[in-house]
């Protein structure tokens, strides 16, 4: 299989590349780097997207241009027309599938203590969240991410693509998890129910590129198997066969 992933160079795209070290890949970077050997794409170009992908069998979209939390930027907008790119190159090379990178912070205004906060969980949460539950973004990050899943809703009922979405968590080494013990105690709760670990990370986006789906798109949840979770794992553990290993409770308790 030829994997490309985007944003390869990102703090989930140097975990991603581990997943495909049997395949074929392609790292697509935005710039060069030293530790890394990438092809460089500019993703606002449409037609340098459609070069990129040419023999791809899967595209992982990781690339994301990072914007203001508080506010609407440019960046926002450069993620959308990105998206779209991304969707039609995918059709324009006939790619088998297209997994996308979604955050949990589509969700991220449910169990919240502090809403002015990015990271921030009451003590006790009272609403589990599945795929189905409608959103509730946390900040303009958020509403970017719906609209993301958006396009990748329309692309898979008007262009019959594959497409696995993958709601991020947040990923983190044990070692960056046992360091949010002494952050404040809403954001230690955040961390203890999103984490995602970095084997837990590569076993996802493997089986969001592999396991066979029989509807598009597929939502998945992307968190490991923490206790204290309130996002299920459910329907990621019966559409792509995910089986997490890992707990942030068995980290820090």
């Amino acid at each position: 299989m030829h994997v490309a992933i985007t944003g390869a160079a990102g703090k989930v795209g140097r975990v991603a590349v581990g997943a495909f070290d049997r395949d074929q890949l392609t790292l697509l970077t935005h710039h060069e780097h030293e530790e890394m050997s990438s092809e460089l794409l500019d993703a606002t170009d449409r037609d340098a997207f459609v070069d990129a992908l040419d023999g791809v069998d899967v595209l992982v979209h990781l690339a994301w241009v990072p914007g203001e939390r508080s506010d609407w930027s440019e960046g926002e907008e450069a993620n959308l027309r990105i998206t779209t790119n991304a969707m039609a190159a995918a059709r324009e090379n006939d790619l088998d599938r297209v997994v996308m990178a979604s955050s949990a912070h589509v969700h991220g205004m449910y169990n919240r203590d502090d809403p002015s906060r990015f990271e921030s969980t009451v003590e006790n949460p009272t609403t589990t969240i599945d795929t189905e539950t409608p959103p509730r973004p946390d900040s303009y990050y958020g509403v970017a991410k719906v609209a993301t899943e958006a396009l990748c809703s329309y692309n898979a009922d008007r262009y019959d693509l594959d497409i696995v979405v993958v709601r991020i968590g947040w990923l983190m080494s044990r070692e960056e998890l046992r360091e949010m013990e002494s952050e404040a105690a809403d954001r230690y709760r955040f961390a203890r129910a999103m984490w995602l670990s970095h084997r837990d990370c590569r076993a996802l986006l493997r089986a969001a590129a592999k396991t066979p789906i029989d509807h598009s798109p597929v939502i998945a949840h992307g968190i490991s198997a923490n206790g204290d979770r309130y996002l299920t794992l459910t329907e990621t553990m019966q559409h792509l066969d995910y089986r997490p290993q890992d707990d942030s409770a068995a980290v820090l308790d």
